[in-house]
């Protein structure tokens, strides 16, 4: 496969590039947003659709974390789908579908009746809606790091893919921000009432400012080419049509390398509220304030880590962070577990296992990017994604709980992220030392 003058050569415009970050990485802050809400609500919502007397518990927990589980593995379809479209037709229009089915399924998770109202049919419907989710979420990553890195200007595919995962941050961070302003001003009644509906009910106006900022967007300049000319040469070289057998490798192993950041990223921001309620008898608002701090320390380390993968290499950032992560995670979770270990040292512990995290999603994007051409790029690296958070991330709450539920042994959630870093480490060790500059191939 011959990588001659891509995208990311420093072709496009600074506006251009700019506009393409944020229409790229508008859509990825509502989705994780919304599913930030689903995990800081998990308990209310198991009580509201999985528990007939209302009463939750944590087989209405495993229960709803089954449903956020089964919304990620319809997200490789979602990739296959999309990312096949976004290939063909283009970035932009995809971006703009998956955009309104994302807004619209978030938007009914608001408006959906509980157990009490339908019976048997509340868990069935929210089931469905987090099914859609799912398939947007699936076409969602491909085509906005697409965006972004076939964009980027030379030297900066790493700083402008980090912050498609930069967005990841702050959907959770604002999801929950909400969540712990609705549980300071709502009582728990009113909370487990109506006031869960609120952040699901946002996602209709945020969606709309997500439409016309993507509407904007020009189609990237690698997709113009690769479409007035699929088979030509391209700089003096013929363009080399990758194999479905060569593409399906790059896939494996592309969604290897996230495997720990998959499980890592879930396990401590999304899963932890839920973890510590459950299995450590801490308060919701306590429980927040933990997930605050890990999603803030998550967030700092990102954009710097992928700055620093453009000037060192993708390999050294990412091996740095899964290796560290397989070295504290238990440490950091035995600090949250000893109740004498004080507020502050607690803080700081999900402060640091926030920020190991970042160190592999800053760098991620563009790493996966450089993986394929232009012609399966979208659908590539959107697979990679999916078929790892569908396994690794949507898995984690439920694989988690209902460990912990069989076992008691409380330091499962370190046991996972241990386990998914290493073999993340061993793919991560075949890397190119200087695939971060090398151009995109087309």
């Amino acid at each position: 496969m011959t990588t001659t003058r891509g995208a990311g050569t420093g072709e496009t415009g600074t506006g251009s590039s700019r506009r393409a970050v944020v229409a790229g990485t508008v859509g990825n802050f509502i989705e994780w947003y919304e599913f930030g809400v689903y995990g800081f609500f998990a308990t209310i919502i198991a009580a509201n659709f999985f528990s007939p007397d209302g009463a939750g518990g944590l087989e209405s927990l495993i229960k709803t974390y089954a449903s956020f589980a089964l919304a990620f593995f319809f997200r490789p379809v979602g990739a296959a789908l999309f990312g096949r479209v976004g290939d063909r037709i283009g970035r932009k229009p995809t971006l703009v579908l998956v955009l309104l089915l994302m807004t619209g399924a978030t938007f009914l998770i608001g408006v959906l009746p509980t157990y009490a109202t339908v019976g048997a049919a509340a868990p069935w419907l929210l089931t469905l809606v987090r099914v859609l989710q799912g398939l947007s979420a699936g076409g969602e990553f491909g085509g906005a790091v697409s965006v972004m890195t076939e964009f980027a200007p030379a030297g900066k595919r790493g700083l402008y893919g980090s912050w498609q995962s930069f967005t990841v941050a702050l959907g959770l961070l604002a999801g929950a921000g909400l969540a712990a302003i609705l549980g300071a001003v709502l009582t728990a009644d009113q909370l487990a009432l109506w006031g869960w509906r609120v952040p699901f009910l946002l996602a209709l106006p945020l969606g709309l400012v997500a439409l016309w900022l993507r509407l904007r967007l020009e189609e990237t300049p690698s997709f113009r080419r690769a479409a007035a000319a699929p088979h030509a040469a391209v700089g003096g070289e013929p363009v080399a049509v990758p194999g479905a057998a060569a593409t399906a490798r790059a896939i494996a192993v592309g969604a290897a390398r996230l495997m720990g950041w998959s499980a890592a990223g879930y396990t401590f921001l999304v899963v932890m509220p839920a973890y510590l309620q459950s299995s450590l008898g801490a308060s919701f608002q306590q429980a927040l304030v933990a997930t605050v701090l890990a999603n803030a320390g998550f967030a700092l380390t990102i954009l710097p880590a992928g700055v620093l993968s453009d000037r060192i290499g993708r390999r050294s950032v990412m091996l740095t962070g899964t290796v560290l992560i397989v070295v504290l995670a238990l440490p950091l979770l035995n600090i949250l577990q000893d109740r004498g270990s004080g507020t502050f040292l607690q803080g700081l512990a999900v402060l640091v296992a926030g920020a190991v995290v970042g160190l592999i999603a800053g760098p991620g994007p563009a790493m996966l990017s450089e993986m394929f051409p232009t012609g399966v790029r979208y659908t590539g690296l959107g697979l990679a994604y999916s078929l790892s958070n569908a396994v690794f991330s949507g898995s984690a709450g439920l694989i988690i709980t209902a460990l912990i539920a069989q076992t008691s042994d409380v330091d499962i959630p370190a046991y996972y992220v241990m386990a998914t870093c290493v073999v993340s480490a061993a793919a991560l060790a075949t890397l190119r030392r200087d695939g971060h500059r090398r151009p995109l191939g087309e």
